[in-house]
């Protein structure tokens, strides 16, 4: 196969470490198998570095995985990589065929001219990839990219069998790190409030990204009375997190941010419904079914008592249970597979032109 028809994929250098992942890492590695799925050749290329905030020696490792592609290569760049190193962006572009993909809404352009940062990093792509409508219309607000030149393609699900449901609907899971713009400090505050009902919570996620507010959270547990109701796993990854989806009747994100919401979708993929906080990308992926109603309940963000009245109707309504848990199944059925979502960046990838875009 010719060297050009290889699809390189950049991604930040823990994308395979399942000790810390993340949902853009998951996004990056299921697109990597559906592509290799359809026949193409992918070459995944980690490429270590503190990409929030990197160093000269983190861009010059980009520069010199970037340098080593051929010509007229396609190459898919994780927009956190991407955005840190607009510069190395640049001069990629003037021979390969890049294209970027967005998972979480970049910040404001740095400069006072709107020049540097993810700006100019996502001009210069030959063309972006957002995960979410609403992350589309945030690449959008930047300004200087046409909107022809922004697709969306959505995560798509693992295919699950419907989970065997606990009739009072106790089983609670929560996939997410365990970081403070994932809400688990609300989540706690809403189920303090909910001690009288029987329930149990299984916290799915990386503990290690900001210990001090896992070791505060651990301090509410039995300060609060919460310890033998709650378990934090830290992350899992295959069958294991398989398991915990298969176990669970209600999925809960009190997230202050999100690009899209996969673990959401995953839960749903099982026919078992949500309850989350209605944020960036979340009520897309949460979707709405037939009768024009999301297969959940959607809160504002950071409103502990809205949080906490929609798990006790939950938990409370036997037919709320059952009217939520049949529009989940009927979402199960319109979530998109990650075949689709490896076409449609293919197409994207196969239509993107060689060279500089101004």
């Amino acid at each position: 196969m010719s060297p050009t028809r290889v699809v390189h994929v950049i991604a930040p250098g823990e994308v395979e470490d399942h000790r810390h992942p993340t949902g853009g890492n998951a996004y990056d590695l299921a697109l990597v198998a559906a592509l290799r799925a359809t026949g193409r050749l992918v070459a995944l290329h980690p490429v270590a570095g503190v990409w929030s905030s990197p160093s000269a020696a983190d861009r010059h490792r980009l520069r010199s995985v970037l340098a080593a592609l051929p010509d007229s290569g396609k190459v898919v760049v994780d927009g956190l990589v991407a955005c840190a190193a607009p510069e190395v962006l640049a001069e990629a572009q003037r021979r390969m065929r890049v294209v970027v993909l967005v998972h979480m809404a970049p910040e404001a352009p740095a400069g006072p001219d709107g020049g540097g940062g993810p700006r100019q990093a996502l001009t210069e792509a030959g063309a972006v990839v957002a995960t979410s409508e609403w992350t589309r219309d945030r690449v959008l607000d930047l300004g200087g990219l046409a909107p022809e030149r922004v697709h969306v393609v959505t995560p798509g699900v693992t295919p699950a069998p419907v989970a065997a449901p606990d009739p009072a609907g106790r089983r609670l899971l929560c996939v997410a790190s365990v970081v403070p713009a994932k809400g688990h400090d609300l989540l706690l505050d809403a189920l303090a409030s909910l001690l009288d009902l029987d329930w149990r919570l299984v916290s799915v996620g990386d503990l290690t990204r900001h210990p001090q507010h896992v070791l505060a959270l651990r301090r509410r547990l039995g300060r609060e009375g919460l310890a033998t109701r709650i378990r934090f796993t830290g992350p899992l990854t295959g069958a294991e997190l398989a398991r915990e989806y298969a176990a669970s009747d209600l999925h809960v994100l009190a997230t202050r941010a999100e690009g899209y919401g996969m673990a959401l979708t995953e839960s749903l993929a099982r026919g078992v419904p949500v309850v989350a906080t209605a944020v960036g990308g979340v009520p897309e992926a949460v979707g709405r079914v037939g009768d024009g109603e999301p297969p959940g309940l959607l809160v504002p963000p950071d409103d502990r008592e809205a949080l906490a009245g929609a798990l006790r109707s939950w938990l409370t309504s036997r037919s709320l249970r059952a009217t939520l848990r049949s529009r989940a199944r009927d979402r199960r059925t319109t979530l998109g597979s990650w075949e689709d979502a490896a076409a449609e960046v293919a197409r994207v990838l196969d239509a993107v032109a060689v060279g500089p875009l101004r």
